[in-house]
């Protein structure tokens, strides 16, 4: 199964990594040893925006698989920002586009942004 971590994701990992207790982005991993973890340009800019130590954070991004953002990948955000009476923010249609086209599953905490996505979507602070 590909999965494309959200930042809100990558965030909890890192902190619970820094702080050496174990969390529910810990316990996610340890309950999908078989997923195929990616990162997308936008995940990445995200949690790069608020690291204290950049080089540190990148050097830990780069564990996972990258997955850039193509024409494909536009078209599809484009079609999800166009079909609800309601918007998705920008970063997170691009982020649920990149999942769709993937066809994987987008995993993180936010599911104001995500939850309409159905079955798309693990919210890995929810517990299973």
């Amino acid at each position: 199964m590909n999965v494309l971590l959200d930042s809100s994701f990558v965030i909890d990992l890192l902190r619970e990594l820094s702080s050496a207790k174990a969390g529910p982005a810990s316990a996610w991993l340890r309950r999908n040893k078989r997923a195929r973890l990616w990162v997308s340009a936008v995940t990445v800019a995200e949690v790069l925006e608020g690291a204290e130590d950049m080089d540190h954070v990148r050097r830990f991004l780069a564990r996972f698989r990258w997955q850039g953002l193509h024409h494909a990948h536009a078209a599809r955000a484009a079609l999800l920002q166009r079909r609800p009476a309601r918007r998705m923010g920008e970063n997170d249609a691009w982020q649920a586009a990149v999942a769709l086209e993937m066809k994987g599953r987008i995993v993180g905490h936010d599911p104001k942004a995500f939850t309409r996505l159905g079955d798309v979507y693990m919210d890995h602070r929810k517990a299973e």
